[in-house]
């Protein structure tokens, strides 16, 4: 099995360079601009049938070359899927792929072909994405130009990934706002931290953003991203350290199934910051780094219905027999049967790694989920 990773290099460009790349970039976003204009007209978002719609116009029309034009479809195609769909498309990305692409390793250069033809850059890379490129032949990147004017290319890589088997070690991970992380191993991340960023920057934008002036855009430029790159290296930390403790005790990860709990929250009555607050809780995106780190490692990762999961005792696997009443009382969970008491993330993940390991290794029975009568949320799978 293998995984694709992206590994981000720096490029240097020569100044004399830099109006050729921007003019492809341009090319390319009024190439992606006019395929989606004449697909939204035809109402024609068959990938072959487009094609030839647009391919000798735009070509015409941009002066692209033909792979380039090619890329622009697939990429207009791919946005159609996409949840969060791009009504304009920027030039800030060019999509590249084998025969416009290829990497160098002997000097550490990519070449691109551009408008004009082929061009050789050198990247400004580490220790870190050497060892990713070593020995890789790969096939497809993507040239980006950020805001600052700094050009970088993503390039896709296959890395072999062992294989996941199944363990009966779980980790169960509990995720939630007011602890980003809590792993039944005892580690817990807060989110207290990141929250206070987030409405520090929430504040920050509001007050700007009604002044209205030259200086006020300027400010909003440079705090653009601030938030989401600190949200997105604090994943990163915690799911490499969720992954490399998993892979230490050949243990699986267990992760909640929260699609669709943004709606179910939002459908109740709550201030304008609550809904901000759980808009933002960027659960999805540390699931996601945790899929694809654990791939590379050969840890294997399992989803499990989030239902009692919170109300559950990991001891006696009870909950409250009275409906709407529950054990857990905010960070606290004292069981009413048994009598445990301890911290409630600490108890739910505890809870989700019983049922990851129910999930993984199903040939050994540990758990049942019935509902019963007085509201018995889990309890023990009968002995054979």
């Amino acid at each position: 099995m293998s995984q694709t990773v992206s590994v981000r290099c720096k490029l240097i460009v020569p100044q004399e360079l830099r109006q050729e790349i921007d003019r492809t970039l341009q090319g390319f976003a009024n190439a992606c601009n006019q395929i989606l204009d004449t697909a939204k007209q035809k109402n024609c978002w068959n990938t072959a049938k487009l094609h030839h719609l647009v391919y000798r116009p735009v070509r015409a029309a941009t002066g692209l070359k033909a792979n380039h034009v090619c890329q622009a479809l697939r990429r207009v195609i791919s946005n159609a899927k996409a949840v969060k769909q791009v009504h304009k498309f920027r030039p800030t990305s060019l999509t590249l792929d084998a025969r416009t692409f290829k990497y160098r390793e002997s000097d550490q250069a990519v070449g691109v072909t551009l408008m004009s033809g082929r061009v050789w850059l050198k990247l400004k890379i580490g220790g870190y994405q050497i060892a990713l490129l070593r020995g890789q032949k790969p096939t497809s990147a993507t040239l980006s130009k950020t805001k600052q004017g700094d050009y970088y290319i993503n390039i896709a890589v296959e890395l072999d990934t062992p294989p996941t088997g199944k363990t009966p070690k779980v980790i169960g991970v509990d995720l939630g706002r007011r602890d980003i992380a809590t792993a039944s191993n005892g580690r817990s991340w807060s989110g207290e931290h990141i929250q206070a960023v987030r409405d520090r920057f929430s504040r920050v934008r509001a007050k700007v953003q009604s002044k209205r002036t030259r200086s006020s855009r300027r400010l909003l430029r440079r705090l653009s991203g601030r938030e989401r790159r600190y949200q997105t290296w604090l994943n990163h930390n915690i799911s490499k350290t969720l992954v490399r403790d998993a892979q230490a005790i050949g243990a699986a990860l267990a992760f909640e199934d929260l699609t669709g709990i943004r709606d179910c929250l939002n459908q109740k009555s709550r201030s304008k910051a609550e809904r901000r607050r759980t808009n933002n809780w960027a659960f999805y995106q540390l699931r996601m780094f945790v899929a694809y780190k654990a791939a590379i490692a050969g840890v294997p990762v399992v989803l499990v219905p989030p239902a009692y999961t919170s109300q559950t005792c990991h001891k006696c696997l009870h909950i409250h027999p009275e409906r709407g009443k529950s054990y857990r009382n905010g960070k606290s969970f004292k069981c009413g049967h048994c009598g445990w008491e301890g911290d409630a993330d600490h108890n739910a993940a505890q809870v989700i790694s019983l049922l990851g390991a129910t999930v993984n290794s199903p040939e050994i029975p540990k758990l049942s989920c019935p509902l019963g009568p007085l509201g018995i949320g889990i309890k023990p799978a009968p002995c054979a």
